[in-house]
């Protein structure tokens, strides 16, 4: 390396971390100095050469560095506890300083705060979903599966107070696309098929399929609510729970 008097040298830059200097004298700009693919061998000034080459550098390793499956994970645990929390007006700062990262890390994972909180909501449904089905009878009594995911359903909820709040506030939310909205319902399809078989020959069988839902879900916030207060007879009002819904729509 090659001193030029007190502030110049000459320096060959590796290719893939090429920039572009201009005369002495002369600042470049962003575009300038991240374009191109060939060595360069051009005296600099030290201290521009040093905050480009930092500059540069940064630029291309952020760019190649590869996502972290953890890291995503750690954002979407931390969203679910603050949104639960503080609601869906929590900005993403505290979302990303809940999960431990800088608040810009969180856009490398997620383009938006919205595509954030339409992600996060079809995890916990189909989490939700699987947690639901997990073991059911694939034939037998139609009342006995039922039940089956009710209780499954049930249990997950109170064992996950953060999700239950959190997915109760994003499945009011206007901004989860009809999209997200559909692509939920395909993964929990077995389910709604057995909310449908119970309905098509009982009382609701005319009535909108929303409305169902809207029945089943308050129903079993109530019973949830209820098994937490008093978890030494949580069984007895989980049991409760469904024998209501299942008188209302049998």
């Amino acid at each position: 390396m090659e001193w030029r008097g007190d502030r110049h040298r000459w320096i060959t830059l590796p290719e893939h971390l090429h920039l572009v200097f201009p005369d002495a004298g002369r600042q470049s700009s962003r575009s300038d100095r991240l374009s191109g693919y060939a060595n360069v061998h051009r005296p600099v000034d030290e201290d521009s050469y040093l905050i480009d080459y930092l500059v540069t550098h940064c630029y291309a390793v952020s760019m190649a560095r590869p996502k972290s499956e953890d890291k995503r994970n750690a954002i979407m645990e931390a969203a679910t506890r603050v949104i639960a929390s503080q609601g869906l007006s929590a900005s993403t700062a505290l979302i990303a300083k809940e999960a431990g990262i800088a608040n810009g890390s969180l856009f490398t994972y997620f383009e938006t705060k919205a595509d954030l909180f339409n992600q996060l909501y079809l995890e916990l449904k189909t989490e939700m979903t699987a947690a639901a089905m997990k073991d059911l009878p694939k034939s037998g009594d139609l009342r006995k599966q039922v039940f089956h995911a009710w209780s499954n359903w049930i249990d997950w909820a109170v064992s996950n107070p953060h999700k239950r709040y959190a997915l109760r506030q994003l499945n009011v939310s206007d901004g989860i696309t009809p999209a997200t909205r559909n692509a939920a319902d395909k993964v929990a399809v077995d389910f709604n098929d057995l909310i449908k078989r119970i309905r098509a020959h009982g009382s609701l069988q005319t009535a909108p399929i929303s409305f169902v839902g809207a029945l089943l879900n308050g129903l079993a916030e109530a019973t949830i609510v209820t098994m937490i207060n008093d978890p030494d007879n949580a069984k007895k009002h989980c049991k409760t729970g469904f024998e209501t819904f299942w008188r209302a729509i049998g």
